[in-house]
């Protein structure tokens, strides 16, 4: 019987979490919606006026002012909108004249793709990176690490990207240039995934993923070396209290390996710290490749929201804005999700 009162507070306390989870991210949405809204309401455009232009008459600016609901007031404006992202319904484009769903739902897997081979190189450099200048803290390795971290802090992508171009694609002819497939291979692999890389494969044409890998690769690692640069910091400064604790002196004196005290003791110490600093610096890599996309002709979701801001496109501005918005709070709920598996103390 207390064996069985047990489980049931066990299923009853994990439902609860459930419960909790779903609720935090419901609010947190709920929030994120209301700001996309309200920025879209106090912007100095005028969305009626991108639709019928400026040479429009008092008349059809009333007509499409009505048509488009705006000229309701604005807690019902507020609750058609939360209505119309529910049903997946962000208005159509006027810059593509077609729902922004579907161009998200397009351009999305081009910013992912590149973003996601970003943190991949990111995680793969900067953590080991970070391990080894804690483990030599001011030596020569250290030095030049941090060194490094700097300046991917520092230079503007812009500028990273177009010297990019100019050395590796125009001087040496290591990689392709702007757009994500040479022109010979676009529109002939059939779309699955929307991942390009993923879609070639899929396909069994080499050739193709060859061109697609040859323009991914050099924006890819632009979008890394920024994510290195944070993550071989936080990496180093976790490490550096981690190798500062008694339980690391300890197992010095017992005369436990040095690679063990260190990737063993020290590293494992710094999991759960560290998924939190590679989960923001994906979602940053996601949202943060505006520039990227713009230099490299990238078609993701940063390029299509810089063409909508130009074309005073609203629609497209608060849904690309949306999107991204909800990729940061699903990251952090995996997280957060992530955390509680990897450290039984935070359940």
């Amino acid at each position: 019987m207390k064996a069985q009162a047990i489980t049931q507070t066990a299923i009853g306390g994990g439902a609860l979490s459930v419960i909790r989870f779903i609720c935090v991210v419901a609010l947190t949405f709920l929030g994120l919606l209301a700001l996309t809204f309200f920025i879209g309401r106090v912007v100095p455009i005028d969305p009626v006026l991108a639709v019928v232009g400026d040479r429009a008459t008092p008349e059809q600016y009333e007509a499409a002012q009505v048509a488009m609901g705006l000229d309701r007031p604005l807690i019902v404006q507020f609750f058609s909108y939360v209505i119309d992202v529910l049903r997946f319904d962000l208005g159509v484009s006027v810059s593509t004249n077609r729902p922004v769903a579907e161009d998200l739902a397009r351009v999305f897997p081009a910013t992912l793709e590149m973003a996601t081979l970003g943190i991949i190189i990111g995680v793969g450099l900067g953590v080991p990176a970070g391990v080894l200048a804690a483990a030599h803290q001011g030596s020569v390795i250290d030095q030049v690490i941090r060194v490094v971290a700097l300046l991917g802090y520092s230079v503007p992508a812009f500028w990273l990207g177009l010297v990019g171009l100019l050395l590796f694609y125009a001087t040496l002819g290591w990689v392709e240039g702007p757009g994500r497939i040479s022109i010979f291979y676009d529109g002939i692999t059939p779309v699955v995934t929307g991942l390009l890389l993923v879609d070639t494969l899929l396909d069994r044409d080499i050739s193709a993923f060859q061109s697609a890998l040859a323009h991914i690769i050099l924006p890819a690692t632009i979008l890394g070396v920024f994510s290195l640069a944070y993550i071989a910091r936080m990496t180093r400064s976790f490490m550096l209290d981690q190798l500062s604790q008694e339980y690391i002196t300890t197992a010095r004196v017992k005369g436990v390996a040095e690679w063990r005290v260190i990737w063993v003791h020290a590293f494992g110490a710094i999991r759960v710290p560290l998924i939190t600093v590679i989960g923001l610096s994906y979602a940053g890599l996601l949202e943060g490749s505006v520039m990227i996309e713009t230099v490299f002709s990238w078609p993701g979701i940063g390029n299509y929201l810089t063409t909508a801001l130009f074309n005073a496109d609203m629609n497209a501005v608060l849904g690309a804005t949306l999107v991204i918005g909800a990729v940061f709070i699903l990251i952090n709920k995996i997280s957060d999700v992530l955390y509680r598996i990897l450290d039984p103390r935070s359940r």
